[in-house]
């Protein structure tokens, strides 16, 4: 997604006859959404093909519509404070399925609750780890993982998501407001990909697939939200062990083997601010991410981010969002040489950079308009007409 979900204030229907505010009295909350995307290369090269033959996102005119709601139950009314039931049930579509696939189910079942004032956060369900864990949307730059070959690192590690949620247990303990360290026992994705995950577990209610073990994660961070005078900063650190059975990339006739894992940092700095009394948010950030996986069992091994993002830069425009984000994916060296060795044209890395705007045109519409250079689009291995590509992206997002 190109943003996190506003609030109650900031969608179409807001309080509408007073039906949100009547459903509050009653401990019921919800928020519901369509995000559609269109993305395609502008290069006259781009080795156009059938949807059946497309290698990456935009080589044909590529189209992914996401539908979901989420309603939550307050249960402090039954004096357990800060109590949540989380409900929630998401619809995706894609013209070319490798990039979704299709797919109508849970994106959460899930209860939430803290303990010994807020110090310690339990919550436990069928959970989407991607939001709860290392911070992939923060200014928009989320925008670039439709782009192309940007990186599957945390999903092939085995790490919970919008359209694959896993049963799972996390803990947060918040030393004091700003340093914390979060864990969680998750069930793992298929190591097989996110596909396979889909395609045998489509609705999201098993509590396995084929070959899928534990997911353990850990991460430590520092995070302070931006006030007058102080600059908005998170800082965080983490680590996550996968037991499932994953296919050995540097001896892929040997029986499967377990003991994967993934470690990353990541930093994001506010570097000015544009209405530090009345809108401490707004303004300049900065941001990088590292992350590393083992090459004998991940295809991608190595991911960078750089990323200059704004907030509500103009005073006119108070709620846009700005991004430039340049990325480079490192595929597993056990893969690439394989694949030179079957007499492939193989690549070792992919480098990508973005430009993305992101208009509030009114409350609760959001449009993107951005473009991408990426090269080497595909995956591991490429065509002589596949070696660039120049995607332009559009896309809409409505909240209710």
């Amino acid at each position: 997604m190109w943003l996190n979900i506003p609030g109650p204030a900031d969608t179409i229907d807001q309080d509408y006859g007073g039906v949100r505010s009547a459903l509050g009295e009653v401990g019921i909350g919800y928020v519901g959404g369509t995000v559609n995307t269109f993305v395609v290369n502008q290069l006259p090269d781009a080795a156009r093909s059938t949807i059946r033959d497309q290698l990456y996102v935009g080589q044909n005119p590529t189209f992914n519509t996401l539908n979901f709601m989420i309603v939550t139950y307050d249960l402090s009314r039954f004096g357990i404070p800060d109590g949540q039931i989380i409900l929630g049930a998401q619809q995706q579509y894609w013209t070319w399925k490798p990039g979704g696939p299709d797919r109508v189910g849970i994106n959460t079942i899930a209860y939430y609750q803290t303990a010994f004032d807020g110090k310690l956060e339990l919550k436990f369900g069928y959970l989407r780890n991607i939001n709860e864990f290392v911070g992939t949307v923060v200014g928009g730059n989320a925008a670039v993982n439709v782009f192309g070959a940007s990186s599957n690192i945390l999903y092939q590690a085995g790490m919970s998501n919008n359209a694959a949620p896993t049963p799972a247990l996390n803990l947060k303990y918040n030393f004091d407001d700003r340093f914390y360290n979060k864990a969680s026992i998750q069930r793992s994705l298929s190591p097989d990909g996110q596909s396979a995950q889909i395609a045998e577990n489509p609705i999201g209610l098993n509590w396995s697939t084929t070959n899928a073990g534990v997911l353990f994660l850990d991460e430590t961070g520092y995070k302070n939200k931006a006030a007058p005078g102080l600059p908005e900063t998170w800082l965080r650190a983490g680590a996550g062990f996968n037991n499932s059975s994953f296919t050995d990339l540097q001896r892929p006739t040997q029986p499967r083997a377990s003991g994967n894992s993934i470690y990353y940092i990541a930093a994001d700095r506010q570097l000015w601010q544009s209405d530090a009394q009345g809108s401490a948010a707004r303004g300049i950030y900065a941001g990088l991410s590292v992350m590393y996986a083992p090459p004998d069992l991940n295809r991608v091994s190595q991911y960078y981010e750089l990323r200059l993002y704004a907030k509500g830069l103009f005073v006119s425009r108070p709620h846009d969002q700005i991004a430039i984000v340049a990325t480079n994916t490192a595929w597993s060296n056990f893969a690439v040489d394989a694949a030179l060795a079957k007499g492939h044209l193989a690549h070792r890395d992919s480098t990508a950079i973005s430009g993305t705007y992101t208009a509030h045109l009114a409350p609760g519409i959001y449009s993107s308009l951005g473009l991408t250079y990426i090269n080497n689009p595909t995956s591991i291995t490429y065509t002589p007409r596949t070696g660039h590509a120049l995607n332009l992206l559009v896309s809409t997002s409505m909240f209710f």
